[in-house]
């Protein structure tokens, strides 16, 4: 590993911004938030998978992956993060190391070749290089060949410098966010500036889900300046530091972007959430409040107010005819980070009750939020297959909220399942993304196949008396 990386993993580790870390004493903090790791058992995602979660949804841009080929077929389209324009983050791009590349010392060459046959047919705005374990282990130097290529091609190439070993698929995700610090953010200017320019970090637009919240911020007058990184532009991510705000969407994967944001370009940030009418509500009204105190006009306060009213109403309207298939059914939450509290705000909302939810990848932050909004907080680490088998098996919940991993332990169970990760189909953020959550979990609740799976099977089915007289065989 190189001193350069060192260093930045260090800088990355020393986060003011995480209220767990600034309780450590300098020797924990040297060795950061990663767990250690099992032998024999998943790691969970590397730092390259990090890193390349949180930049792949910038539509526009190149995403070359330096490496062996394996490196972008494990890592490639993970997320179903949506477009609404540009589609090149959809193709893949590898240099394809083979073992007589890396016994000859041709990396570079070979990454500096394929940035320029890049440029050549393609043009893009800018070229994401992410550097993997096996050219960083044998020095190759991308932060070097992107200066050369930029200067040379004159199109903007970024080194992601997370290889894999560096470490666990979060410290990718910050020093994703650390690439965008150093390379993008700020190196351009926008043509126009507003008193309520925003940024949403830690968005990533699964399934679409900027897309239900992006016109309610419009109806207010209030302009996303840029997303990092769901449908983002690389263009508009190099003008966010004009923003007048942050909003904080996921600070488990980004909240170093959020602060040096706030100490370089002093933008104030919130942590914010998308999910469940409250949250929907809080995170306006916040917004609208910030922007106010940083010179936007006053009666942004009072639109917003008739924004909520007119939207929450339309949307407990639409929710109405699923209550009663909802009302009190318990659920497991089985997921992390952001989704660990603003999913439970939404479920208590509609009347259902939590058995528990995980916090396998939240923050101190998210452990204290969701002590505020359950009576009874019920949290969990980690729940072993076996285990959550079990419970589901006794009846402790009606339906799991998981992600693709533990489907199959609730299909075993024969219980209902909703996919509320990152793979998931669909949107559901804001007020729209409510009413989709509560249909979606009504029709996984009201499925009639789960009352045909429970039935007994026919060889195991207690043994029926039938009312025919016994026919006698016929004579010859």
């Amino acid at each position: 590993m190189s001193d350069a990386l060192k260093a930045k993993i260090a800088d990355v580790f020393n986060e003011p911004g995480c209220d767990k870390n600034a309780a450590k004493d300098e020797k924990a903090k040297k060795k950061g938030c990663s767990k250690p790791l099992t032998p024999g058992a998943a790691a969970g995602g590397c730092a390259f998978d990090g890193a390349k979660i949180a930049l792949q949804p910038i539509v526009d841009v190149v995403h070359l992956v330096h490496g062996p080929l394996a490196c972008e077929g494990n890592s490639w389209d993970n997320r179903n993060s949506n477009t609404s324009g540009p589609k090149t983050y959809r193709q893949s791009y590898t240099t394809d190391l083979s073992e007589l590349d890396i016994v000859m010392g041709n990396g570079e060459k070979r990454l500096y070749k394929a940035i320029k046959d890049i440029v050549a047919r393609d043009n893009p705005p800018a070229i994401f290089v992410y550097q993997t374990c096996v050219p960083a282990t044998i020095g190759d130097d991308v932060d070097a060949v992107c200066r050369h290529a930029t200067e040379k091609l004159g199109v903007p190439c970024v080194p992601v410098n997370a290889p894999g070993f560096a470490g666990s698929k979060n410290l990718g995700n910050k020093l994703a966010g650390e690439a965008l610090l150093d390379h993008v953010i700020g190196t351009r200017e926008p043509e126009f500036t507003t008193d309520c320019d925003i940024n949403i970090i830690g968005e990533y637009n699964l399934s679409g889900e900027l897309w239900q919240i992006k016109p309610l911020f419009e109806a207010l007058g209030i302009r996303v300046l840029s997303c990092m990184s769901g449908d983002g532009r690389y263009a508009e991510i190099a003008t966010a530091h004009r923003a007048r705000l942050n909003l904080m969407v996921c600070s488990t994967a980004l909240i170093n972007v959020a602060r040096k944001m706030e100490e370089r370009w002093g933008i104030p940030y919130f942590e914010c959430s998308f999910y469940g009418l409250s949250d929907m509500n809080a995170t306006l009204r916040t917004t609208a409040r910030m922007l106010v105190e940083r010179g936007a006009s006053p009666d942004l306060i009072e639109r917003t107010e008739a924004l909520i009213a007119r939207e929450e109403a339309n949307a407990w309207e639409r929710i109405e005819p699923y209550r009663a298939a909802l009302e009190g059914k318990r659920v497991m939450l089985y997921t992390g980070g952001v989704k660990s509290w603003s999913i439970v705000a939404a479920l208590q909302e509609i009347g259902m009750e939590i058995v528990y939810t995980s916090v396998r990848k939240s923050t101190e932050g998210d452990k204290e939020r969701i002590k505020a909004i359950m009576d009874d907080p019920h949290m969990v680490e980690s729940v072993p297959p076996r285990e959550m088998y079990a419970q589901l098996k006794r009846g402790e919940a009606d339906i799991l909220l998981s992600g693709g991993k533990s489907q199959f332990v609730a299909l075993k169970a024969k219980v209902p399942w909703l996919d509320i990760n990152q793979e998931r189909f669909h949107a559901f953020a804001g007020y729209d993304g409510m009413v989709v959550l509560v249909r979606e979990l009504a029709k996984s609740l009201r499925n009639p196949i789960w009352d045909d799976i429970r039935r007994p099977a026919p060889w195991d089915a207690p043994s029926v008396d039938f009312p025919f007289a016994e026919i006698e065989p016929k004579r010859a």
